[in-house]
C-alpha cells in the first residue's frame, strides 16, 4: 500500500487547513486509515481514524471538535483532514497511515499495519 498525503504549510493560529491522502497499490484488505503527526523531539501521536465499510471515526482527545476526518466514497481509499480552529501546538509534521488489520483498536491497527506516508508539515505561528 503506498500512500500520498498533500496539503500541508504554514497558517497563522485559529486558521484552518485541509490535508489529503490516497493510497494505491494492495488496498483491498485496508479497513482502517487515519493521520499521526510528530512533532520535533516528541514520539508520533495518533490524531483521526475513519473505518471501512462503517465511516465509524476516532479522534485524540486533542483535536476533537476542532478536526473532522473524512473519507472519500467515490473516490476508493482516500481521506482527509480538515483541521480548524489551529493551535500552535499543532505544528507538527502529519502522517497518513493505513491498516489491514483486524481486531485491534483502529490506532493500534494503524500502527501495527506498517503503511505510512510521506508525511507532510504543518506549522501553525503565533
Amino acid at each position: 500500500v503506498q500512500l500520498v498525503e498533500s496539503g500541508g504549510g504554514l497558517v497563522q493560529a485559529g486558521g484552518s487547513l485541509r490535508l489529503s491522502c490516497a493510497a494505491s497499490g494492495r488496498t483491498f484488505n485496508t479497513n482502517t486509515m487515519g493521520w499521526f503527526r510528530q512533532a520535533p523531539g516528541k514520539e508520533r501521536e495518533f490524531v483521526a481514524a475513519i473505518t471501512w465499510p462503517s465511516g465509524r471515526k476516532y479522534y485524540a482527545d486533542s483535536v476533537k471538535g476542532r478536526f473532522t476526518i473524512s473519507r472519500d466514497n467515490a473516490k476508493n481509499m482516500a481521506v482527509y483532514l480538515q483541521m480548524n480552529s489551529l493551535k500552535s501546538e499543532d505544528t507538527a509534521v502529519y502522517y497518513c497511515a493505513a491498516a489491514d488489520r483486524t481486531g485491534l483498536w483502529p490506532s493500534v491497527a494503524l500502527r501495527q499495519s506498517g503503511y505510512w506516508g510521506q508525511g507532510t508539515q504543518v506549522t501553525v505561528s503565533s
